[in-house]
């Protein structure tokens, strides 16, 4: 009998080729469009550039995948989160 071992890390984000979904499809139009490009101008620079532009396309998506772009911005929200009143009058004080 077969024995299937669970799938534990569903958290995670599905990858294709080290790459997420995302990028996987940017990478496939990036084909689709080279082919496309050798299909109707037949020479072989063009193949070899292309070729060339997709590998480095793939290697930078893959780098970019290891090490994202760090932005400026650090917090998005406040460190600690209250329903505390923060006018500066004070009620009930005559």
């Amino acid at each position: 009998m077969k024995r299937y071992e669970v799938y534990r890390n569903i958290r995670k984000r599905a990858m294709v080729m080290g790459l997420p979904i995302s990028f996987f499809a940017l990478m496939m139009v990036s084909v689709i469009c080279s082919l496309l490009i050798i299909i109707f101008s037949f020479s072989f620079g063009v193949i070899v550039g292309l070729l060339l532009a997709n590998a480095l396309l793939y290697g930078a998506l893959v780098q970019w995948v290891k090490k994202p772009f760090q932005t400026g911005f650090t917090q998005v929200f406040p460190s600690s989160l209250s329903n505390k009143n923060r006018n500066p009058y004070a009620y009930g004080q005559d």
